[in-house]
C-alpha cells in the first residue's frame, strides 16, 4: 500500500471513528480532546524514499503504541493493516484514565490490548517483540527518556518518535547543535509538571545513538526559527522514524 493510500484510510477512519465518538458520549468521562490521528499528516511529512511503504513492513505485527491517550492510531493499525496492537500508558496521567481506550475496545469489538504502564518506573512492556512502537508527543514528559528509549531499542524494530526541540535556550543562548537538553521548571512551559527535558536536535540525535537506535528518516515541524524550551509561540517538534541496532 502507498502512502497516500494509507493517508487517506486513515482520515476516513478518524471520520468515522469521531462519528461514533460522539453517538456514544459517556456521562462518566471525556475524550482526549485532542486529534492525535492528525499525527499521519506529520508522518506524511517525515518519510522518504523506500520509507514510504514502511507500513507494509509492519502490517500484521506486533505493535505498541506508548502514550496513546484513547488509542485511536492504534485502532487504525489494527483494522487496516491487522496488526496485533498493546496500547500503553499511565492511568494518573491519561487524560480519562484509560476509560476512553477500554470503551473504545469494547465499542469497537476489538482485540487491542490496554496496558497500564508507568514509564518512569522500572517498567516491562507486555511483549518481548514489537515490529514496531509508535512514541508520540512524549518523549519530553518522561524523567528518564535514556532508560526508557534504550528499553524499546531492545524490545522494537522500529520507532516513531516526537518530541519537542529547541534552537535556543531562554536567556537566547544557541543550543542547536550542542548535544544538550534544558530541563523545565515545574511551572515554565503550560504550567504543567510533566514537561521535562526539551533536546536540542543534536541533544536528541545523540541520545537516539547512545540507546541503541540509528535515524533512518528525521524532520521538525512548527517554530523553524529560534524555537525555544517554554514560549507557546516558539514550539518546535522533532519527528523520527528510527531503526533498532539489534533489530532482529
Amino acid at each position: 500500500m502507498d502512502f497516500e493510500t494509507l493517508r487517506e484510510r486513515a482520515l476516513a477512519f478518524r471520520e468515522d471513528l469521531l462519528a461514533r465518538k460522539d453517538k456514544i458520549a459517556p456521562a462518566d468521562f471525556g475524550w482526549y480532546p485532542y486529534d492525535t490521528m492528525a499525527n499521519i499528516f506529520h508522518l506524511d511529512a517525515l518519510l522518504t524514499g523506500e520509507q514510504r511503504s514502511v507500513f507494509d513492513r509492519i502490517a500484521g505485527t506486533r505493535i505498541a503504541d506508548i502514550g496513546a491517550a484513547d488509542g485511536d492510531f492504534g485502532f487504525f493499525l489494527e483494522a487496516e493493516l491487522g496488526c496485533q496492537v498493546d496500547v500503553v500508558d499511565n492511568a494518573p496521567t491519561n487524560f480519562n484514565g484509560l476509560r476512553g481506550a477500554r470503551r473504545l475496545v469494547e465499542e469497537l469489538d476489538s482485540g487491542v490490548q490496554v496496558h497500564e504502564i508507568d514509564l518512569d518506573a522500572q517498567f516491562r512492556l507486555p511483549a518481548e517483540h514489537y515490529g514496531a512502537v509508535f512514541f508520540l508527543g512524549l518523549l519530553y514528559h518522561l524523567k528518564n527518556p535514556y532508560f526508557v528509549l534504550e528499553e524499546l531499542a531492545k524490545r522494537a524494530d522500529l520507532c516513531f518518535v516526537s518530541t519537542r526541540v529547541a534552537q535556543v535556550a531562554p536567556d537566547g543562548t544557541r543550543i542547536q547543535h550542542l548535544p544538550v537538553a534544558y530541563l523545565l521548571d515545574p511551572a515554565e512551559a503550560n504550567n504543567d509538571a510533566t514537561n521535562f527535558w526539551i533536546f536540542s536536535e543534536a541533544g536528541l540525535r545523540r541520545l537516539f545513538d547512545r540507546t541503541g537506535w540509528e535515524v533512518v528518516d528525521f524532520t521538525t515541524v512548527g517554530c523553524q526559527e529560534d524555537s525555544d524550551p517554554r514560549s507557546q509561540d516558539r514550539d518546535e517538534r522533532a519527528f523520527a522514524l528510527l531503526r533498532s541496532k539489534s533489530a532482529r
